[in-house]
């Protein structure tokens, strides 16, 4: 397991934004890639149609990550059609902006079934043949959200969310540290993706990357391949001794508070 090229990913979220750069960067560096998607089928073809023109190996596979039968499905497709799962990187997640006045429960019980259930379901279906491997690297998508209060308005329950994955990284890295598997999370900060964009018109666009480039130390707000970066570090074979962390990649994001 000590080179790119006999590494299986499934991404899930991987058709689109910061889950389509990982794919796009794990297959770069050999690895056979299984592209998760929910509602883009279009996107994940078009994908799995660049990585094979390019050389690589790559299927598509559908499931609503809140789904945990469905996710067992599409971890047993991969094995049976790349073979077995040596990298999962968790990247499904969705937004819920809501405030304590508009919170509802469906609202908040979705959020949490994608962004923490999903993430939970996914880790479950690969963690049995990790296991019996000895080898795994699990990377999930978290936000410096779940740090502590961020600028940014009325993603309360959002940040919860991405709080739970970040001590269930923590979590499941005591537990499978001894197996041969790492688990670390990736936090980014404000990224340009099509889910954040999505709905703003160039102007409206302009305004936020501009306000949110003020607050960080570098001057502009995250593009997918910074954060795809960061992720093929924690899936790289020789990231062997980097287990239960949380990296921020956000550019030295200055609006958010975490008080101890």
């Amino acid at each position: 397991m000590t080179d790119w090229t006999s590494q299986v990913a499934l991404v899930t979220g991987g058709a689109r934004g910061i889950g389509a750069a990982s794919v796009r960067l794990l297959a770069a560096r050999g690895a056979a890639v299984a592209v998760n998607y929910t509602t883009r089928p279009d996107a994940a073809a078009a994908l799995v149609s660049e990585i094979r023109a390019a050389g690589g190996r790559a299927i598509a596979v559908g499931a609503d990550v809140a789904d945990e039968a469905a996710v067992q499905a599409i971890a047993a497709r991969t094995e049976a059609e790349l073979g077995p799962v040596t990298i999962l990187v968790n990247s499904a997640g969705i937004g819920w902006p809501a405030t304590i006045e508009t919170w509802e429960p469906k609202g908040f019980a979705r959020l949490r079934a994608v962004n923490v259930d999903g993430t939970i379901h996914a880790i479950r279906a690969v963690v049995a043949g990790m296991k019996a491997r000895g080898y795994g690297r699990i990377v999930n998508i978290s936000s410096v959200a779940g740090f502590g209060t961020t600028g940014f308005p009325g993603n309360h329950f959002y940040a919860s969310t991405k709080a739970e994955v970040n001590i269930l990284t923590k979590r499941f890295a005591l537990e499978l540290g001894r197996h041969g598997i790492t688990v670390n999370a990736v936090a980014p900060g404000f990224t340009r993706t099509d889910m954040t964009q999505g709905g703003k018109t160039d102007a409206q666009w302009s305004e936020i990357e501009a306000g949110f480039a003020r607050v960080a130390m570098t001057g502009r707000v995250g593009e997918a391949s910074d954060i795809a970066n960061a992720v093929a570090f924690f899936a790289a074979p020789e990231a062997s001794w980097i287990t239960a962390q949380v990296l921020a990649v956000d550019g030295g994001r200055m609006d958010y508070i975490a008080h101890g």
